[in-house]
Protein backbone atom coordinates (compact mmCIF):
# COMPACT_ATOMS: atom_id res chain seq x y z
CA UNK A 1 0.00 0.00 0.00
CA UNK A 2 1.47 3.39 -0.94
CA UNK A 3 2.29 5.71 1.95
CA UNK A 4 -0.35 8.19 0.84
CA UNK A 5 -3.17 5.63 0.69
CA UNK A 6 -5.90 5.91 3.35
CA UNK A 7 -5.05 4.20 6.62
CA UNK A 8 -7.40 2.93 9.35
CA UNK A 9 -8.36 5.61 11.83
CA UNK A 10 -5.80 5.84 14.63
CA UNK A 11 -8.13 5.54 17.61
CA UNK A 12 -7.34 6.49 21.18
CA UNK A 13 -9.04 3.70 23.13
CA UNK A 14 -9.10 3.44 26.92
CA UNK A 15 -8.40 -0.29 27.40
CA UNK A 16 -6.89 -3.34 25.73
CA UNK A 17 -10.38 -4.84 25.73
CA UNK A 18 -11.62 -1.89 23.69
CA UNK A 19 -8.76 -2.30 21.22
CA UNK A 20 -9.61 -6.00 20.81
CA UNK A 21 -13.23 -5.03 20.30
CA UNK A 22 -12.38 -2.60 17.50
CA UNK A 23 -10.25 -5.31 15.86
CA UNK A 24 -13.25 -7.66 15.95
CA UNK A 25 -15.47 -4.98 14.43
CA UNK A 26 -12.99 -4.29 11.62
CA UNK A 27 -12.75 -8.01 10.87
CA UNK A 28 -16.55 -8.32 10.62
CA UNK A 29 -16.69 -5.19 8.47
CA UNK A 30 -14.09 -6.50 6.03
CA UNK A 31 -15.58 -9.99 5.80
CA UNK A 32 -19.33 -9.55 6.11
CA UNK A 33 -20.41 -5.95 5.52
CA UNK A 34 -18.24 -3.88 3.17
CA UNK A 35 -17.96 -6.39 0.28
CA UNK A 36 -21.74 -6.48 -0.24
CA UNK A 37 -22.74 -3.00 0.87
CA UNK A 38 -23.11 -1.30 -2.53
CA UNK A 39 -24.91 -4.21 -4.19
CA UNK A 40 -27.33 -4.75 -1.32
CA UNK A 41 -28.10 -1.05 -0.92
CA UNK A 42 -28.89 -0.78 -4.61
CA UNK A 43 -31.19 -3.81 -4.31
CA UNK A 44 -32.81 -2.43 -1.16
CA UNK A 45 -31.94 -5.55 0.81
CA UNK A 46 -32.06 -5.44 4.60
CA UNK A 47 -29.10 -7.44 6.04
CA UNK A 48 -30.86 -9.18 8.93
CA UNK A 49 -28.15 -11.84 9.07
CA UNK A 50 -25.57 -9.14 9.78
CA UNK A 51 -27.53 -7.97 12.81
CA UNK A 52 -27.79 -11.57 13.97
CA UNK A 53 -24.02 -11.87 13.67
CA UNK A 54 -23.50 -8.61 15.54
CA UNK A 55 -25.78 -9.85 18.31
CA UNK A 56 -23.92 -13.16 18.54
CA UNK A 57 -20.65 -11.20 18.69
CA UNK A 58 -21.86 -9.07 21.59
CA UNK A 59 -22.06 -5.87 19.53
CA UNK A 60 -25.75 -4.98 19.87
CA UNK A 61 -25.66 -4.19 23.58
CA UNK A 62 -22.26 -2.57 24.05
CA UNK A 63 -23.22 0.41 26.26
CA UNK A 64 -25.43 -1.62 28.60
CA UNK A 65 -24.71 -3.57 31.78
CA UNK A 66 -23.18 -7.04 31.54
CA UNK A 67 -25.64 -8.14 34.20
CA UNK A 68 -28.36 -8.13 31.54
CA UNK A 69 -26.30 -9.30 28.57
CA UNK A 70 -24.70 -6.00 27.60
CA UNK A 71 -21.08 -5.24 26.85
CA UNK A 72 -20.38 -2.87 29.77
CA UNK A 73 -18.52 -0.54 27.40
CA UNK A 74 -18.34 3.24 27.84
CA UNK A 75 -20.01 5.41 25.25
CA UNK A 76 -16.56 6.56 24.17
CA UNK A 77 -15.95 3.04 22.86
CA UNK A 78 -19.47 2.22 21.67
CA UNK A 79 -19.60 5.30 19.44
CA UNK A 80 -16.31 4.44 17.75
CA UNK A 81 -17.74 1.00 16.97
CA UNK A 82 -20.75 2.73 15.39
CA UNK A 83 -18.42 4.91 13.33
CA UNK A 84 -16.61 1.87 11.94
CA UNK A 85 -19.89 0.13 11.07
CA UNK A 86 -21.37 3.23 9.44
CA UNK A 87 -18.23 3.77 7.35
CA UNK A 88 -18.81 0.33 5.87
CA UNK A 89 -22.59 0.61 5.50
CA UNK A 90 -24.83 3.22 7.09
CA UNK A 91 -27.79 0.83 7.14
CA UNK A 92 -25.82 -1.25 9.65
CA UNK A 93 -24.29 1.56 11.71
CA UNK A 94 -27.53 3.51 12.02
CA UNK A 95 -29.40 0.26 12.63
CA UNK A 96 -27.22 -0.53 15.64
CA UNK A 97 -27.73 3.02 16.92
CA UNK A 98 -31.52 2.72 16.59
CA UNK A 99 -31.50 -0.67 18.30
CA UNK A 100 -29.51 0.79 21.19
CA UNK A 101 -31.98 3.71 21.35
CA UNK A 102 -34.89 1.28 21.52
CA UNK A 103 -33.30 -0.50 24.52
CA UNK A 104 -32.63 2.73 26.44
CA UNK A 105 -36.06 3.14 28.07
CA UNK A 106 -36.19 -0.34 29.57
CA UNK A 107 -32.51 -0.36 30.59
CA UNK A 108 -32.74 3.04 32.26
CA UNK A 109 -36.29 3.13 33.63
CA UNK A 110 -37.56 -0.44 33.78
CA UNK A 111 -38.01 -2.34 37.02
CA UNK A 112 -35.47 -4.97 38.01
CA UNK A 113 -38.01 -7.64 37.06
CA UNK A 114 -38.66 -6.09 33.65
CA UNK A 115 -34.97 -5.82 32.88
CA UNK A 116 -34.28 -9.39 33.96
CA UNK A 117 -37.15 -10.69 31.80
CA UNK A 118 -36.55 -8.74 28.59
CA UNK A 119 -33.07 -7.20 28.37
CA UNK A 120 -30.98 -10.37 27.85
CA UNK A 121 -32.86 -11.18 24.63
CA UNK A 122 -32.93 -7.53 23.55
CA UNK A 123 -29.20 -7.03 24.08
CA UNK A 124 -27.73 -10.35 23.05
CA UNK A 125 -30.48 -12.77 22.11
CA UNK A 126 -30.76 -11.96 18.43
CA UNK A 127 -33.69 -9.56 18.73
CA UNK A 128 -33.82 -6.25 16.86
CA UNK A 129 -35.62 -3.16 18.12
CA UNK A 130 -37.32 -0.03 16.81
CA UNK A 131 -38.20 3.28 18.44
CA UNK A 132 -41.67 4.77 17.96
CA UNK A 133 -41.94 8.46 18.79
CA UNK A 134 -42.67 10.39 15.57
CA UNK A 135 -46.10 10.44 13.94
CA UNK A 136 -47.44 11.69 10.60
CA UNK A 137 -48.42 15.03 12.19
CA UNK A 138 -45.93 15.01 15.07
CA UNK A 139 -42.25 15.19 14.19
CA UNK A 140 -40.18 17.97 15.69
CA UNK A 141 -43.14 18.80 17.96
CA UNK A 142 -43.02 15.35 19.54
CA UNK A 143 -45.02 16.38 22.65
CA UNK A 144 -48.12 16.75 20.44
CA UNK A 145 -48.25 13.02 19.60
CA UNK A 146 -51.76 11.55 19.26
CA UNK A 147 -51.29 7.76 19.57
CA UNK A 148 -53.33 6.74 22.61
CA UNK A 149 -52.99 4.03 25.24
CA UNK A 150 -56.15 3.32 27.25
CA UNK A 151 -56.19 1.16 30.35
CA UNK A 152 -58.48 -1.87 30.26
CA UNK A 153 -58.18 -3.91 33.43
CA UNK A 154 -54.56 -4.94 33.84
CA UNK A 155 -53.78 -4.21 30.19
CA UNK A 156 -53.26 -1.19 27.97
CA UNK A 157 -54.81 -0.88 24.50
CA UNK A 158 -52.79 1.21 22.03
CA UNK A 159 -54.35 2.88 18.99
CA UNK A 160 -52.68 5.22 16.50
CA UNK A 161 -49.99 5.51 13.85
CA UNK A 162 -46.27 6.07 14.19
CA UNK A 163 -44.17 7.35 11.27
CA UNK A 164 -40.59 7.27 10.02
CA UNK A 165 -39.84 4.12 12.01
CA UNK A 166 -36.43 2.61 11.24
CA UNK A 167 -36.77 -1.22 11.19
CA UNK A 168 -40.52 -0.77 10.78
CA UNK A 169 -41.96 -4.17 9.89
CA UNK A 170 -38.79 -6.14 10.66
CA UNK A 171 -38.27 -5.29 14.35
CA UNK A 172 -38.91 -7.85 17.08
CA UNK A 173 -39.93 -5.20 19.60
CA UNK A 174 -40.99 -1.56 19.57
CA UNK A 175 -40.46 1.03 22.27
CA UNK A 176 -43.64 3.09 21.90
CA UNK A 177 -44.52 6.52 23.28
CA UNK A 178 -48.29 6.94 23.63
CA UNK A 179 -50.69 9.39 25.23
CA UNK A 180 -52.23 8.14 28.47
CA UNK A 181 -53.22 11.52 29.93
CA UNK A 182 -53.89 15.10 28.96
CA UNK A 183 -52.30 17.28 26.34
CA UNK A 184 -48.59 18.02 26.24
CA UNK A 185 -45.48 16.28 27.45
CA UNK A 186 -46.86 15.22 30.83
CA UNK A 187 -49.51 12.98 29.27
CA UNK A 188 -47.10 10.59 27.54
CA UNK A 189 -46.12 7.10 28.71
CA UNK A 190 -43.64 4.53 27.37
CA UNK A 191 -44.45 0.90 26.52
CA UNK A 192 -42.52 -2.13 25.27
CA UNK A 193 -44.58 -3.74 22.50
CA UNK A 194 -43.76 -7.13 20.91
CA UNK A 195 -43.27 -7.01 17.16
CA UNK A 196 -45.81 -9.80 16.61
CA UNK A 197 -48.59 -8.25 18.73
CA UNK A 198 -52.10 -8.60 17.32
CA UNK A 199 -53.21 -5.38 15.65
CA UNK A 200 -49.67 -4.14 14.95
CA UNK A 201 -49.04 -3.72 11.23
CA UNK A 202 -46.37 -2.02 9.13
CA UNK A 203 -47.22 0.00 6.04
CA UNK A 204 -45.27 -0.32 2.80
CA UNK A 205 -41.74 1.03 3.46
CA UNK A 206 -40.96 4.56 2.32
CA UNK A 207 -39.11 4.98 -0.98
CA UNK A 208 -36.03 6.92 0.08
CA UNK A 209 -33.17 8.63 -1.76
CA UNK A 210 -30.62 6.78 0.37
CA UNK A 211 -30.34 3.98 2.91
CA UNK A 212 -32.51 1.84 0.67
CA UNK A 213 -31.52 -1.28 2.58
CA UNK A 214 -32.95 0.05 5.84
CA UNK A 215 -36.76 -0.22 5.99
CA UNK A 216 -38.49 2.97 7.16
CA UNK A 217 -42.23 2.60 7.56
CA UNK A 218 -45.34 3.76 9.32
CA UNK A 219 -46.50 1.42 12.09
CA UNK A 220 -50.23 1.14 12.73
CA UNK A 221 -51.54 0.19 16.16
CA UNK A 222 -55.10 -1.02 15.78
CA UNK A 223 -56.19 -1.78 19.33
CA UNK A 224 -52.88 -3.42 20.26
CA UNK A 225 -53.24 -4.94 23.72
CA UNK A 226 -50.17 -5.09 25.95
CA UNK A 227 -49.84 -6.23 29.52
CA UNK A 228 -49.49 -3.62 32.25
CA UNK A 229 -46.14 -5.24 32.99
CA UNK A 230 -44.89 -3.75 29.72
CA UNK A 231 -45.39 -0.15 30.76
CA UNK A 232 -41.96 1.42 31.24
CA UNK A 233 -41.54 3.92 34.04
CA UNK A 234 -44.43 5.82 35.59
CA UNK A 235 -47.53 7.06 33.83
CA UNK A 236 -46.73 10.45 32.35
CA UNK A 237 -42.97 9.89 32.49
CA UNK A 238 -42.67 8.83 28.86
CA UNK A 239 -41.66 12.16 27.35
CA UNK A 240 -38.84 12.62 29.84
CA UNK A 241 -37.69 9.09 29.03
CA UNK A 242 -37.82 9.89 25.31
CA UNK A 243 -35.74 13.05 25.70
CA UNK A 244 -33.16 11.16 27.74
CA UNK A 245 -32.90 8.53 25.03
CA UNK A 246 -32.57 11.14 22.29
CA UNK A 247 -29.60 12.82 23.97
CA UNK A 248 -27.73 9.53 23.71
CA UNK A 249 -29.16 8.72 20.30
CA UNK A 250 -27.90 12.01 18.88
CA UNK A 251 -24.37 10.96 19.76
CA UNK A 252 -24.99 7.77 17.79
CA UNK A 253 -26.06 9.80 14.76
CA UNK A 254 -22.96 12.01 15.13
CA UNK A 255 -20.69 8.96 15.14
CA UNK A 256 -22.45 7.48 12.11
CA UNK A 257 -22.06 10.79 10.27
CA UNK A 258 -18.32 10.82 10.88
CA UNK A 259 -18.13 7.23 9.67
CA UNK A 260 -19.80 8.13 6.37
CA UNK A 261 -17.59 11.22 6.02
CA UNK A 262 -14.45 9.18 6.70
CA UNK A 263 -15.44 6.64 4.05
CA UNK A 264 -15.98 9.47 1.56
CA UNK A 265 -12.61 11.04 2.36
CA UNK A 266 -10.83 7.70 2.00
CA UNK A 267 -12.41 7.20 -1.42
CA UNK A 268 -11.50 10.74 -2.49
CA UNK A 269 -7.87 10.36 -1.39
CA UNK A 270 -7.53 7.02 -3.19
CA UNK A 271 -8.96 8.44 -6.38
CA UNK A 272 -6.97 11.69 -6.26
CA UNK A 273 -3.65 9.91 -5.77
CA UNK A 274 -4.30 7.48 -8.64
CA UNK A 275 -6.10 9.65 -11.21
CA UNK A 276 -3.63 11.44 -13.50
CA UNK A 277 -4.22 14.58 -15.55
CA UNK A 278 -1.64 16.84 -17.22
CA UNK A 279 0.99 14.19 -16.59
CA UNK A 280 0.66 13.91 -12.80
CA UNK A 281 -1.79 12.78 -10.07
CA UNK A 282 -4.60 15.26 -9.54
CA UNK A 283 -3.69 15.21 -5.83
CA UNK A 284 -0.66 17.30 -6.82
CA UNK A 285 -2.87 20.30 -7.65
CA UNK A 286 -3.17 22.76 -4.81
CA UNK A 287 -6.88 23.42 -5.21
CA UNK A 288 -7.68 19.76 -4.75
CA UNK A 289 -5.13 19.29 -1.97
CA UNK A 290 -6.83 22.07 -0.03
CA UNK A 291 -10.21 20.38 -0.48
CA UNK A 292 -8.84 17.14 0.97
CA UNK A 293 -7.24 19.02 3.85
CA UNK A 294 -10.52 20.76 4.69
CA UNK A 295 -12.42 17.46 4.52
CA UNK A 296 -9.99 15.77 6.89
CA UNK A 297 -10.08 18.70 9.32
CA UNK A 298 -13.88 18.67 9.50
CA UNK A 299 -13.84 14.94 10.24
CA UNK A 300 -11.26 15.26 13.01
CA UNK A 301 -13.17 18.15 14.57
CA UNK A 302 -16.43 16.21 14.50
CA UNK A 303 -14.84 13.10 15.96
CA UNK A 304 -13.27 15.11 18.78
CA UNK A 305 -16.61 16.76 19.59
CA UNK A 306 -18.67 13.58 19.74
CA UNK A 307 -15.99 11.86 21.85
CA UNK A 308 -15.86 14.82 24.25
CA UNK A 309 -19.64 14.59 24.68
CA UNK A 310 -19.39 10.82 25.18
CA UNK A 311 -16.80 11.26 27.92
CA UNK A 312 -19.13 13.67 29.72
CA UNK A 313 -21.87 11.05 29.54
CA UNK A 314 -19.53 8.34 30.79
CA UNK A 315 -18.57 10.54 33.73
CA UNK A 316 -22.22 11.03 34.67
CA UNK A 317 -22.13 14.73 33.83
CA UNK A 318 -24.74 16.70 31.82
CA UNK A 319 -24.14 16.33 28.10
CA UNK A 320 -27.38 17.39 26.39
CA UNK A 321 -25.92 20.60 24.95
CA UNK A 322 -22.78 18.82 23.74
CA UNK A 323 -24.86 16.02 22.20
CA UNK A 324 -26.85 18.57 20.20
CA UNK A 325 -23.63 20.30 19.15
CA UNK A 326 -22.07 17.00 18.07
CA UNK A 327 -25.13 15.96 16.09
CA UNK A 328 -25.26 19.37 14.40
CA UNK A 329 -21.58 19.69 13.54
CA UNK A 330 -20.95 16.07 12.56
CA UNK A 331 -23.95 15.72 10.26
CA UNK A 332 -23.34 19.08 8.57
CA UNK A 333 -19.71 18.03 8.11
CA UNK A 334 -20.80 14.71 6.60
CA UNK A 335 -22.99 16.50 4.07
CA UNK A 336 -20.14 18.86 3.10
CA UNK A 337 -17.45 16.17 2.98
CA UNK A 338 -19.52 13.74 0.89
CA UNK A 339 -20.49 16.50 -1.54
CA UNK A 340 -16.84 17.49 -1.89
CA UNK A 341 -15.89 13.84 -2.43
CA UNK A 342 -18.25 13.72 -5.42
CA UNK A 343 -16.55 16.86 -6.73
CA UNK A 344 -13.08 15.33 -6.33
CA UNK A 345 -14.12 12.36 -8.46
CA UNK A 346 -15.70 14.63 -11.06
CA UNK A 347 -17.99 12.85 -13.50
CA UNK A 348 -17.13 9.48 -11.98
CA UNK A 349 -18.36 10.74 -8.62
CA UNK A 350 -21.82 11.17 -10.08
CA UNK A 351 -22.03 7.55 -11.17
CA UNK A 352 -22.90 4.44 -9.19
CA UNK A 353 -19.56 2.91 -10.21
CA UNK A 354 -18.06 4.67 -7.18
CA UNK A 355 -19.62 4.82 -3.69
CA UNK A 356 -19.34 8.57 -3.07
CA UNK A 357 -22.71 9.36 -4.65
CA UNK A 358 -24.28 6.87 -2.22
CA UNK A 359 -22.44 8.47 0.68
CA UNK A 360 -23.79 11.89 -0.32
CA UNK A 361 -27.37 10.61 -0.52
CA UNK A 362 -27.00 8.87 2.84
CA UNK A 363 -25.45 11.86 4.58
CA UNK A 364 -28.54 13.98 3.93
CA UNK A 365 -30.81 11.93 6.18
CA UNK A 366 -28.44 12.36 9.11
CA UNK A 367 -29.21 16.09 9.16
CA UNK A 368 -32.88 15.17 9.66
CA UNK A 369 -33.24 12.11 11.91
CA UNK A 370 -33.45 12.26 15.72
CA UNK A 371 -34.05 15.98 15.66
CA UNK A 372 -33.38 18.12 12.60
CA UNK A 373 -30.33 20.33 12.73
CA UNK A 374 -32.63 23.31 13.16
CA UNK A 375 -33.95 21.66 16.33
CA UNK A 376 -30.35 21.08 17.48
CA UNK A 377 -29.71 24.81 17.16
CA UNK A 378 -32.79 25.48 19.29
CA UNK A 379 -31.54 23.06 21.95
CA UNK A 380 -28.09 24.65 22.02
CA UNK A 381 -29.51 28.19 22.17
CA UNK A 382 -31.81 27.17 25.05
CA UNK A 383 -28.77 26.06 27.02
CA UNK A 384 -27.01 29.34 26.26
CA UNK A 385 -29.79 31.91 26.64
CA UNK A 386 -32.65 30.10 28.36
CA UNK A 387 -36.09 29.26 26.94
CA UNK A 388 -37.61 31.37 24.20
CA UNK A 389 -39.59 34.13 25.96
CA UNK A 390 -42.54 33.96 23.57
Amino acid sequence: MPDHAPQPVDRQLPTDEARDLLSLVRDIVQREIAPRAAEEEEAGRFPREVFTLLSESGLLGLPYAAEFGGGDQPYEVYLQVLEELAAARLTVGLGVSVHSLSCHALAGYGTKEQRAEHLPDMLGGGLLGAYCLSEPASGSDAASLRTKAVREGDDWVITGTKAWITHGGVADFYTVLARTGGEGARGVTAFLVPGDADGLNAAVPEKKMGMKGSPTAQINFDGVRVSGSRRIGDEGQGFAIALSALDSGRLGIAACAIGVAQAALDEAVSYATERRQFGRPIADFQGLRFMLADMATQIEAGRALYLAAARLRDAGRPFSKQAAMAKLLCTDAAMKVTTDAVQVLGGYGYTADFPVERFMREAKVLQIVEGTNQIQRMVIARHLAGPDSR
